[in-house]
């Protein structure tokens, strides 16, 4: 085990003590039960992330219980062993520099539209605003090695969505950094249900493409402080 170089000391404590909160909060929007579920961050400045280690329960992880490991899934720094979805994490990482966090949770329903292996089209505004259009199904693969995050990668290459439903497993979503991946995750079970519910009474109408995009770049661009 290398162990962390010196001059990134100070930026992973503060990543396991960011990963540490936002962890929490996936228990509290009952996206996972028990130790499933996930939250990692890249370290800037080398190939190395911070992720939960594996079959943990929530309310025992503290930012001394993260680990960091390298792309590969060797452990860096930490006494457990990362969590079995370390490889899929560190494949997104290596191959979407632009990706700073990233997000893996069973939440109901966002999970049985991929059990069903079926998109979530875009009936809302909301999911124009932060997915962009529909949120895509991507290809069965067996946890266990990088298959995961290939199927990840391939899935969101081009799409604007941070979200993927990753078939008959569950959602992983991505974002600049690891709160924003966090952000996508709750949205996209928020909208899942919602999307859902509306089936029950008929199919909802998809957006036109026109709007989905204006709206898109307005939230993307425009919402919020700056």
């Amino acid at each position: 085990m290398m162990g962390v170089p010196e001059e990134l000391r100070a930026e992973v404590d503060r990543l396991k003590s960011e990963l540490a909160a936002l962890h929490a909060l996936l228990p509290a929007n009952n996206l996972v039960a028990w130790t499933a579920g996930n939250v990692s961050a890249r370290v800037p400045g080398a190939d190395l992330l911070v992720i939960k280690p594996s079959g943990v329960v929530y309310d025992q992880l503290t930012a001394d219980a993260m680990v960091v490991t390298d792309f590969d899934g060797a452990l860096v720094e930490g006494t457990r062993a990362p969590s079995s979805d370390t490889f899929a994490h560190g494949y997104v990482y290596a191959h979407m520099p632009h990706v700073g966090g990233v997000v893996h949770t069973h939440s109901d329903y966002a999970t049985s539209w991929a059990a069903r292996r079926e998109p979530i089209p875009c009936v809302l505004t909301m999911m124009a605003d932060e997915f962009g259009g529909d949120i895509p199904v991507g290809p069965f693969a067996l946890i266990g090695d990088d298959s995961i995050g290939r199927g990840i990668v391939e899935t969101l290459t081009g799409s604007r969505s941070p979200a993927v439903l990753m078939a008959q497993h569950g959602p992983f979503t991505i974002g600049k950094d690891a709160a924003a991946a966090v952000k996508a995750a709750v949205l996209c079970e928020d909208v899942a249900r919602t999307v859902h519910l509306a089936r029950q009474y008929g199919e909802p109408q998809r957006l036109a493409q026109s709007d989905i995009d204006s709206l898109y770049n307005r939230y993307q661009n425009v919402y919020g402080q700056k």
